[in-house]
C-alpha cells in the first residue's frame, strides 16, 4: 500500500463545455431559496409560541415536524425526479410550497401549523435536492462538477442567511411577514425557473414508484462510491451539527453573553464556505477529486484547534478571533468535501441522479442528528472543550476512514472513475 494510491492521476485536464454563468446562477439562488425555507423557523420559536400559546417546552415541535417533512422528501418525492420529467416537476412543487407557506403564515392553532411545516419541510427539501439533480443532469459529464457546486454554494448561503433574514424580518414585521415574503420570493422565481430551466431529453425510469423508491437501497449496496462517500457526509455533517448545535452555549453564557442575533451572525463568517464548493467543483472536473477531498478532511479536522480557542484562551478577544478563524476552517473543509462527494456520486449513475441525491442526504440526515444529539450531552458533562474534542474524533476518524478506503475502491474496476 502506498500514499500515491490515494492521489488523483496528475495531469488530467479537460475543457469544459460552455454552461452558461446565469444559468448557473439561477440554479444556485433557487435552491438557496428553496433550503432557507427549511430553517427560517429557528430564530422565531418563541414568538410563534407567544402567538398560538404553545407551551415553550413544545415549541421544538414545530422544527421537528419540519425536518420529518425533509425526511420524507428525500424518501418519497426526490426519487421522483428519475421517473417523470423534472422540469414540470419543479413547477408543481414550487407552487405547492407557496401554498405550503401562506398556510403557515396564517396558521391559526398549533396543530394547523405543524401540518404546514411538515409541508413547507417536505417541498422545500424536495425541492432544494431536486434542483440539484436537475443540475447534474444539465451539466456535460466534464462541467458536472462545476454546475453542481456552484448550485450548492446557493445551498449553503440560504443556510447562512435564512435565520439572519428570519430574525431580521421577524423582528421587524412578526413571524408571520417572514413566510408571507419567501412566498412571494418562491412565487417570483417560478417564470424565470420555468423559461430557463433547460428541457432536458427525459428516459423516465421504468420502474413503478414503489420500486422506484426500493430500489435506492439497491443503488446503495452495489455502488461503493456511494457507500464511502454516504459515510464521509455523515461523519461530515455530524462534525458541523456538534459545533453549531452547541455553540449557543458558550456565547450566551460569560464573559461573552451575546444576544442571539449577534450569535446568529457568526454564521456568516462561514459564507467563505461558498467560495470553497465552487472550487471544489473546478478540482473534480479536472479529475482531482481525490485531492480535494484530502485538503478538505485536513481543514476540517484542523479547525477544532482554534475553535478549542473559545474554552482555553483567557482573553475573550482572542478568544472570538480563534472562533472566527475556526469557523471558516470547518466551512472551507465541509463545503469542498460535500461538493467533492456529489461529484462522485453523481458520475456514477446519470439515469438515477435524484435516488441517488436523496441516498446520499439520508447519511447526511442522520449525520446530523446523531451530531446534535451527542454535542449538548458532551457540553453538560465536559464543557466547549469537551465538545471540541469530540468534534475532532469525529473528523479525524473521516479523515482516516476516506484513507482506508481509497485502495479499497481502487481495487474495484468499476470504482476507477472515481479515482482517477
Amino acid at each position: 500500500m502506498t500514499s500515491s494510491s490515494c492521489v488523483d492521476t496528475p495531469g488530467r485536464q479537460v475543457q469544459h463545455p460552455v454552461v452558461p454563468s446565469g444559468l448557473v446562477g439561477l440554479f444556485a439562488v433557487a435552491a438557496g431559496a428553496s433550503v432557507a425555507n427549511v430553517y427560517y423557523a429557528q430564530p422565531l420559536l418563541d414568538a410563534v409560541a407567544l402567538d398560538l400559546g404553545i407551551p415553550l417546552a413544545a415549541v421544538g415541535g414545530v422544527i421537528t415536524a419540519t425536518q420529518l417533512g425533509s425526511a420524507l422528501a428525500l424518501l418519497l418525492l426526490v426519487p421522483l425526479g428519475d421517473r417523470v420529467n423534472r422540469r414540470p416537476l419543479m413547477a408543481w412543487q414550487l407552487l405547492a410550497l407557496v401554498l405550503a407557506l401562506l398556510a403557515v403564515a396564517w396558521a391559526p392553532s398549533a396543530p394547523l401549523l405543524m401540518g404546514a411545516m411538515l409541508a413547507v419541510g417536505l417541498l422545500g427539501t424536495a425541492m432544494t435536492q431536486g434542483l440539484i439533480a436537475y443540475a447534474a443532469s444539465a451539466a456535460p459529464p466534464d462541467a458536472r462538477g462545476r454546475v453542481v457546486g456552484g448550485a450548492q454554494s446557493g445551498v449553503f448561503i440560504g443556510l447562512l442567511l435564512a435565520r439572519v433574514l428570519a430574525g431580521a424580518v421577524g423582528d421587524a414585521w412578526g413571524w408571520r411577514s417572514v413566510y408571507m415574503a419567501s412566498a412571494a420570493l418562491m412565487l417570483a422565481m417560478a417564470l424565470p425557473l420555468w423559461w430557463w430551466l433547460p428541457v432536458l431529453a427525459h428516459r423516465p425510469s421504468t420502474l413503478g414508484y414503489r420500486q422506484l423508491v426500493a430500489s435506492m437501497g439497491s443503488l446503495l449496496r452495489r455502488d461503493r462510491v456511494l457507500q464511502v462517500r454516504g459515510v464521509l457526509a455523515l461523519l461530515m455533517f455530524a462534525a458541523f451539527s456538534i459545533f453549531w448545535s452547541s455553540l449557543v452555549l458558550p456565547l450566551r453564557a460569560a464573559p461573552f453573553g451575546f444576544s442571539h442575533t449577534a450569535i446568529g451572525l457568526f454564521g456568516l463568517v462561514g459564507a467563505a464556505g461558498a467560495l470553497a464548493a465552487t472550487l471544489a467543483g473546478r478540482w473534480v472536473d479536472r479529475g482531482q477529486a481525490q485531492r480535494a477531498s484530502m485538503w478538505a478532511l485536513l481543514a476540517l479536522l484542523l479547525a477544532w484547534l482554534p475553535l478549542a480557542g473559545l474554552g482555553g484562551l483567557p482573553d475573550p478577544r482572542w478568544a472570538i478571533t480563534a472562533l472566527v478563524l475556526g469557523i471558516v476552517l470547518l466551512d472551507l473543509g465541509g463545503q469542498a468535501l460535500h461538493v467533492s462527494n456529489q461529484g462522485l456520486i453523481f458520475a456514477r449513475s446519470s439515469d438515477a441522479h435524484s435516488r441517488v441525491v436523496a441516498v446520499y442526504m439520508l447519511f447526511y440526515a442522520v449525520g446530523s442528528g446523531l451530531g446534535a444529539i451527542s454535542a449538548t450531552s458532551v457540553y453538560a458533562y465536559a464543557g466547549w472543550l469537551g465538545v471540541c474534542a469530540l468534534g475532532a474524533v469525529v473528523s479525524g476518524s473521516a479523515l482516516l476512514f476516506w484513507r482506508a478506503t481509497c485502495d479499497w475502491m481502487r481495487a474495484d474496476p468499476a470504482n476507477a472513475a472515481a479515482n482517477a
